[in-house]
This record gives structure tokens, sequence and C-alpha cells, in this order.
């Protein structure tokens, strides 16, 4: 019966993996077509031809632009929330001070605000300040929406880490900022490599902010920018399939080779919270 049980189990995820797998490699296929195979052969038919210059021509079409984007603005934006999320949360939960609960409730409510409800109100402040149609709002607005769920992975990890640690530093000398980049970050290093994961996926692939803030071609991310190529590339849909395999080539990959940190640091911070 357990025998019979365990092959049920990976016959059943198999299953499962086959259908979620499924849709990429058929996207990836399509990309490498020209419109007669799309339209008038099989369309779960290996091409007759492999065309690579599809890529080549969307991205000296201007894609590559969109994609740079894409990447410093999302790179830059984990490294502020990574860094003052671990920053408030090693206040939060490892020094004594009065406000410290009233912080921490502040920051939990921030995950309650849905995200359209705050569209007007950040763009007249971008608007009063000139960041409107900066890279910078964007950048902005990404760290400020993702400390409060970045600070809720790290409190249960923080919580936890021995007292006597932050003591032998205290006396040999270490000051508080010393103690935290030399001592207490390094060790967080699993969980916070969860935080920034999660924060890759909602980064790369926002939309609502992007539209809405940015409106010259050479700021947009690829999410929003894709919409013209797609326009540009009408009748190509080899195309746009390319432009579609790129944008979500970069999520497949973090997620393939770091899918395994992202369970580690969650687990670990609810095992030890």
């Amino acid at each position: 019966m357990k025998r019979l049980g365990s092959f049920l189990l990976y016959l059943s995820l198999t299953i499962v993996a086959i259908f979620q797998i499924f849709p990429i490699v058929w996207l990836f296929l399509f990309s490498l077509k020209d419109n007669r195979e799309i339209f008038s052969g099989d369309p779960f038919a290996l091409p007759s031809e492999f065309r690579w210059e599809n890529y080549t021509k969307v991205w000296e079409g201007g894609i590559g632009i969109y994609f740079w984007n894409s990447v410093w603005i999302t790179v830059l934006a984990i490294l502020f929330t990574v860094l003052f999320a671990s920053m408030a949360t090693f206040a939060i939960t490892r020094m004594k001070w009065k406000l410290s609960k009233l912080v921490l409730g502040l920051c939990m409510v921030g995950m309650m605000i849905p995200i359209h409800s705050s569209i007007i109100p950040l763009f007249k402040m971008f608007l009063s300040v000139n960041l409107i149609d900066s890279p910078w709002s964007i950048v902005i607005t990404y760290t400020a929406y993702n400390l409060p769920i970045t600070i809720m992975i790290l409190l249960g990890f923080y919580y936890t880490l021995p007292r006597e640690i932050e003591e032998a530093a205290i006396i040999d000398g270490c000051s508080v900022p010393q103690m935290f980049f030399r001592i207490i970050l390094p060790m967080t290093i699993p969980v916070m490599s969860t935080t920034v994961i999660i924060n890759m996926i909602y980064n790369w692939n926002e939309f609502v902010f992007v539209n809405t803030f940015i409106s010259s071609d050479h700021f947009k991310t690829l999410t929003v920018g894709i919409q013209n190529f797609i326009g540009q590339y009408m009748t190509d849909w080899g195309a746009i399939g390319a432009t579609l395999v790129i944008s979500v080539l970069p999520i497949l990959l973090a997620f393939i080779f770091f899918s395994n940190k992202v369970v580690e640091g969650l687990s670990s911070s609810a095992v030890k919270g």
C-alpha cells in the first residue's frame, strides 16, 4: 500500500508538472516560428526551421532598453528594500525602545493598503517634487510597498538570534552599526535570500505604477514597454512570442536556481519564530 501510495503521489506530481511546464515550452516553440507555421500548421508541432532571428529582431528593435531598465530598477529597489527592512527589523526585535511595538504595527498595516488606492496620492506627491516620468519614483514606490512583507519575513528569524552574540560583540567594543553590518546581517543571509527572490518577482512583473508614473519610452520597464513593442510587431507573431519569452526568462531562471533558498528561508523563519 505504501508503494502504491508513493506511486500515485509521484504520478500526480508528474502530471501537475507537465501541465505547468507545457505552456512555457509551447511559448518558446511559438517564438521560433513564422506566421505561416503559426496559422497554417499544427500549433503543437516543432518549427520546421528554428528562427532565432525573431530574438535578434526584437532586441535590435528596442526591447533591450526596456529589459535593462527592468534589471537596474529591480536590483536597486531590492537593495534598498532589504537594507531598510533589515535595519527596521533589527531595531524592532533587538533594541529596547518604547515605540517599537507601535512601529511594528504601522509596518504591518502597510500590508493592508491596496495598491490601487494609493496611485492618486502618490502621483500628486511625485508631481509636487518633480519625480513624474523619473525612474526614481518607481524605485521609491517599490521599496515602500515591499517593506512590510520583507519585515514580516525577517521578524521570526531576528527574534530567535541568540543575545549572547550581541553581548560578546559589545564586550569586544563593537558599536551598534558595527554589530549590525558585521555580525547580524551576515547571519541572516538565508532568510534575506528569500526576501530578495520575492521582491524580484514583484518588481519585475509590476505594471500599474510604471504605466502611471512613466511616460518616456527610455524609462519604461519591460512589462509596460512590451505593449508598444507588440503594437510595432502586430503582424509578426513570432517576434511577439520572442518578446514574451524574454520577459519571463529572468523570473523563470531565478525560480529554477533559487527556489530551494526560498523554501529554506521561509521554513527557517517559520520554525524558529
